[in-house]
């Protein structure tokens, strides 16, 4: 138990399981509509059935079943630049290091009478992967290796399965709550090439392949002044999500070391909406919401062993002092006819990222720009169009490699979201 690398082990699984939670890589990518208007004033508009992954209070508005369903792609693109040693050494950049992804979603909301509706959701909260492989893995001077625990491959998946009910209780007041089931999985390389007295020699450090199922929730309410003016409300409940698989690693004297679980602690989330009709053609929304990123203080993991002797029954691998998040949106939409309708949208979103930074997280403050569209096919069917350009901050950044020390680097992410949604009314 000398020989366990514990800073080693720390940056490998954290790395590997942060990708999953970053506010960098957290997607807001639910609906074509909420696209094309920032999210803006989404938890209360009710437009169409993909308002239930953000307030299923809202369903209660319907009076008749209602069918959405879509795909966003998401181009995401991450820079990292000029990563150099604390001597000054240079590494290199990596141009594109985040791999785009195609997320579907899916919703159904059916009124049962006057009072009670209920509804079943699937969408994803995160999925994105990055690539840091392309980064030159050279040796500098025969003696100098690349931080090779630090840079490689990470790919991550979720999907959240919800099902909702909502209740009236007046013309004025609903409420509605439901249940989560998410389920995640995510695949993490490291490895490259270190220096020996037989010359470079490639070492896996880590190999990952794990996932697992996690139980949450949400409750909502709204409040409808008249029929041109409305408010509403959410909060979202996220557990500790466990990920259970294969998490294998090198140590250089003790060989193989596993573990079977990671314990992520996910954070919570609140937002509140308004919606106002202001001429028969315009209406204006917004949104202000907080994701409790500070409750992301611990990652841990469990059942640890070697060459499959027990060695560690549960190990806090790293402390973070990451800041809660806010969101701002504001938006329009503008009713051009009977066929076509027209939205558009900002946003401002805040980075997490406070004393610990990452080249794996490139986080920082965003804004989003978007436009959207609705083309009424029938009285029943329309498709909903949405684009967003998201835009990131240059983030300079130093992190500790365990195996070359300091490493210095800066970061940026961006993206690009196309979405395009069915909807159907019954």
């Amino acid at each position: 138990m000398k020989t366990f690398n514990k800073t080693l082990l720390a940056a490998a699984i954290t790395l590997a399981s942060t990708q999953t939670i970053a506010a960098g890589f957290q997607l807001n990518s639910q609906s074509a509509t909420g696209i094309g208007r920032a999210f803006a004033g989404d938890a209360v508009i009710a437009d169409n059935a993909s308002v239930l992954s953000r307030n299923p209070a809202a369903m209660a508005m319907f009076d008749e079943k209602q069918l959405s369903m879509g795909l966003t792609y998401a181009d995401v693109e991450v820079q990292v630049s000029d990563v150099t040693h604390s001597t000054g050494a240079n590494y290199g950049s990596v141009d594109d290091a985040a791999e785009a992804k195609i997320i579907p979603n899916f919703y159904y909301v059916s009124p049962v009478n006057d009072k009670f509706a209920y509804g079943v959701a699937m969408f994803s909260n995160f999925g994105t992967g990055t690539d840091t492989t392309e980064l030159p893995n050279n040796i500098i001077g025969g003696l100098l290796p690349a931080p090779i625990d630090l840079l490689g491959k990470t790919e991550v998946t979720t999907i959240n399965f919800n099902v909702s009910a909502s209740y009236r209780f007046n013309d004025h007041f609903s409420v509605g709550a439901g249940v989560d089931i998410i389920y995640g999985e995510g695949t993490l390389t490291r490895g490259g090439a270190t220096p020996s007295l037989g010359g470079p020699q490639h070492v896996d450090l880590v190999d990952v392949d794990a996932d697992g199922v996690a139980f949450g929730g949400i409750v909502g309410a709204v409040y409808e002044f008249n029929d041109n003016h409305r408010i509403g409300a959410s909060y979202r409940y996220s557990p500790d999500f466990k990920a259970t698989g294969d998490i294998s690693m090198t140590d250089p004297v003790a060989g193989a070391i596993k573990f079977d679980e990671i314990n992520i602690p996910m954070p919570n989330i609140f937002q509140v909406a308004g919606f106002h009709q202001l001429t028969e053609r315009f209406a204006l929304h917004y949104t202000a919401q907080l994701t409790t990123w500070g409750d992301f203080h611990e990652i841990t993991v469990h059942d640890g062993t070697i060459g499959g002797n027990p060695v560690a029954p549960e190990a806090s691998l790293k402390t973070y002092a990451w800041d809660d998040s806010w969101l701002f949106s504001v938006g329009g939409t503008y009713t051009l006819n009977d066929s076509w309708t027209l939205r558009a949208g900002y946003m401002h979103d805040t980075g997490v990222v406070g004393e610990v930074s990452s080249i794996s997280i490139p986080d920082s403050d965003r804004n989003w720009y978007t436009a959207g569209a609705t083309y009424n096919l029938s009285k029943h069917t329309s498709l909903d169009f949405g684009i967003a350009f998201v835009r990131g901050e240059d983030v300079g950044l130093i992190e500790n490699s365990a195996l070359v020390g300091d490493i210095h680097a800066t970061t940026r992410s961006d993206a690009t979201y196309y979405s395009m949604q069915y909807n159907y009314k019954f």
